[in-house]
């Protein structure tokens, strides 16, 4: 008798508190570090509450980046050329497009192959 192995779904395992993942883990942090500044500020100023919601915010806007994925609608042109990408994908693309002065570089197949 020989033993076969059933493969499983890894998917969601390797989420911590259940909706976390790894990737939405790090963003929360990263924006609850962001809103950690504000709360800083405004608790100098004896706005406590104020700079806990800040934190709470940017948390929840970090955990949205780094988990969601952009609608695919066909209305509006962003999200006709975007949809179903992860959030985080398309601003890690805006940003290297920004760095590169709004240039893209396309190579034409008849530029290649002119030898």
């Amino acid at each position: 008798m020989r033993t076969y192995e059933i493969p499983r779904n890894y998917k969601g395992e390797s989420r911590i508190l259940y909706i976390f993942s790894t990737k939405a883990l790090i963003y929360t942090i990263i924006g609850m570090g962001i809103g950690l500044i504000f709360y800083f500020i405004l608790n100098a100023i004896g706005m406590q509450f104020i700079g806990i919601l800040f934190d709470v915010i940017c948390g929840s806007i970090g955990f949205a980046i780094g988990t969601f994925k952009i609608p695919d609608n066909k209305k509006f042109e962003f999200t006709r050329k975007t949809g179903g990408e992860n959030i985080d994908d398309v601003v890690k693309r805006w940003i290297k497009f920004k760095k590169k002065k709004n240039k893209v570089y396309i190579w034409k197949e008849e530029d290649m192959n002119h030898e």
